[in-house]
């Protein structure tokens, strides 16, 4: 979720912070601010809304050559100025930026700052009230910094600065990510590597509960009884070109256009020089060594890890449970003796996978990570991973990582089926190109999905999708991308659950869109259209080529039956775009939603 950025060098520090910030938008905020420091003392900038609101707020003419941002996304406080950050110490001294939340903040303001009186509603305020309060007791500003983190509970990044020290910026973290990045004779701090990736492509990585103290010409690492760590840092592995919208509108748009391209590049990295599939042997072998797969995700993760469910299971024959991470990590089922857990997460830093994550490494079983981010938190605390490739994505609604972890869930099972020695009846590589060329006609074809936008969603409010099979799984995702970008309220269901009570939500005139690439269920479903449009539903019917009907309303490009889901969620991804586009919505940056949920 929120996004911080910081900067000490030599340099002015305003355009940093506000480019960074600028960067860090598609992980969702409400208000955003930048606090700059100089001779003159603390420079503090902040806005209810976007960046663009941020720049025209900012003094061009104070120069400084240190400061911190930070984009905000409200947990305690209504969005709001005076809940924006960075916040400050009652006497002004200290000013500092969070993201995370802070779960005994409660305990702390009863205990240590009964005497303050608190200008916001944020439990940010607490840490930096705490930290001033601490810095009287011990007249040492590294000692009260690690005082106020070591009584924090819950999950926190932190950046501060002292009015009184030009020379320091003061960082933490638990739980929420955060990066310190290397520069000649100036250092960065951000959530993440694209804030900042235009100063520098070498960071450090930070674990829970280290103390750093930034310098512009030194980063130190200590844990928090102060013992120093010595740590080499990692080049971040991105293109800054693929960051950016170049000719496309929204960025959805064109990650929507990139997935054939993406299907072509997994291939690419997942195939060897005799054509096979090339997989790190130490993931094969877990996967050979488990007697049950439990797959951990959210959103639309959670949606793909119920494709791959059955990738592995029809193919590999071996029995896959999918879990919602949040639910798992409060209720953890009875597990099977030899379990191999998969987290699938876009981001790496999803915290409700990383919650379970830090359990079951506890009870000593193996961890999976299917992430688009290399050096991510989820990556780097499993046992093993497997990159999706797909470049950044930028969108709030995920559309291309959501077909690259389907693509890379279906090389994992045939691998493994491969290893146990199972004949399979494809080559899952040559079916991916054929994929990768249908998504290609599908995304050609803009203007016809623009229409049927119209035709469906223009004056909607609410719609359904059903599917049967394999299609099930779909819809759910369709109905997500609808809901989460256009407003509309949306929901996917198993086709044969609409006479267990949801069609009784079926007016004249209420869009339902029904999926249909699986042979077996291919009337079924049909009849449960007839039994929509009985009730007076408008159905739009989307069949893959050679199960399709007279009347359908769009058919797909013949695909493998098993990889259909990689194509019939193309059509739903620019349904939704376009409902949104219509109804004036911003796309790219849905509200009240996150690209990165680092908070449970």
């Amino acid at each position: 979720m929120c996004g911080i950025v910081g900067y000490i060098g030599n340099n002015d520090t305003k355009e940093v912070l506000l480019n960074g910030l600028e960067k860090l938008e598609y992980r969702g905020y409400d208000s955003a601010g930048i606090a700059t420091l100089n001779d003159n003392g603390v420079n503090l900038f902040k806005v209810k809304g976007r960046i663009a609101a941020l720049r025209e707020r900012v003094d061009d003419t104070n120069h400084a050559t240190m400061g911190i941002g930070h984009t905000r996304w409200a947990t305690h406080g209504a969005p709001s100025e005076e809940n924006a950050h960075p916040h400050q110490s009652a006497s002004g001294r200290f000013t500092l930026v969070h993201n995370g939340v802070i779960e005994n903040f409660n305990e702390i303001k009863a205990e240590y700052l009964s005497d303050v009186t608190l200008a916001s509603e944020t439990d940010t305020e607490i840490i930096v009230q705490l930290i001033e309060v601490l810095n009287e007791q011990y007249n040492d500003v590294l000692e009260a910094f690690r005082e106020s983190v070591a009584l924090l509970k819950g999950s926190y990044a932190i950046a501060l600065i002292d009015r009184n020290d030009q020379e320091t910026i003061y960082v933490a973290k638990n739980k929420s990510p955060l990066l310190v990045g290397l520069g000649d004779n100036f250092n960065v701090v951000a959530s993440d590597s694209m804030a900042t990736l235009k100063e520098t492509d070498q960071y450090l990585e930070i674990n829970d509960k280290e103390i750093v103290i930034v310098k512009r010409d030194n980063v130190k690492i200590q844990d928090l009884n102060g013992v120093a760590i010595t740590r080499e840092p990692f080049t971040a592995e991105i293109d800054a070109t693929d960051i950016e919208k170049g000719t496309y509108p929204h960025f959805m748009l064109k990650e929507i256009d990139e997935q054939p391209f993406v299907m072509r590049n997994i291939i690419q990295e997942y195939q060897d020089e005799q054509d096979e599939i090339k997989l790190d042997p130490s993931v094969r072998q877990a996967m050979l060594d488990s007697d049950r797969v439990y797959i951990i995700a959210a959103g639309t993760s959670y949606h793909a890890g119920l494709v791959g469910k059955q990738f592995i299971e029809k193919l590999a024959n071996v029995p896959v449970e999918v879990h919602i991470a949040s639910e798992f990590s409060y209720n953890m089922p009875l597990l099977s003796e030899k379990p191999l857990f998969v987290f699938i997460s876009q981001s790496g830093e999803t915290a409700d996978s990383r919650s379970v994550l830090v359990k079951i490494k506890e009870l000593g079983h193996p961890a999976l990570t299917i992430t688009n981010v290399p050096g991510s938190t989820l990556s780097r605390e499993a046992n093993y991973t497997l990159h999706l490739h797909a470049g950044p994505e930028i969108a709030v609604a995920s559309t291309k990582a959501y077909t690259a972890q389907i693509a890379v869930l279906a090389i994992l099972a045939v691998d493994t089926a491969k290893a146990k020695g199972i004949d399979l009846d494809f080559d899952p590589l040559q079916e991916l190109g054929i994929v990768a060329s249908a998504m290609e006609a599908l995304t050609d074809q803009k203007e016809t999905f623009e229409q049927m936008a119209r035709d469906y969603f223009a004056t909607s409010r609410n719609a359904f999708f059903i599917g049967r099979g394999m299609d099930y799984f779909v819809v759910q995702e369709a109905a997500l991308k609808l809901k989460e970008i256009s407003y509309i309220q949306a929901e996917g269901f198993a086709g044969g659950e609409l006479k267990h009570g949801t069609i009784a939500l079926i007016e004249e005139g209420t869009p339902v869109v029904a999926i249909s690439t699986q042979e077996n269920v291919n009337y079924s479903i049909r009849g449960n259209v007839q039994e929509v449009e009985a009730r007076g539903a408008n159905s739009c019917v989307v069949s893959l080529e050679g199960l399709n009907q007279e009347n359908d309303s769009f058919i797909l490009p013949h695909v493998h039956e098993l990889l259909t889901p990689l194509v019939s969620v193309v059509p739903m991804q620019l349904l939704a775009y376009y409902a949104a586009l219509h109804r004036e919505c911003d796309v790219d940056k849905p509200r009240n939603l996150a690209k990165s949920v680092t908070v449970e």
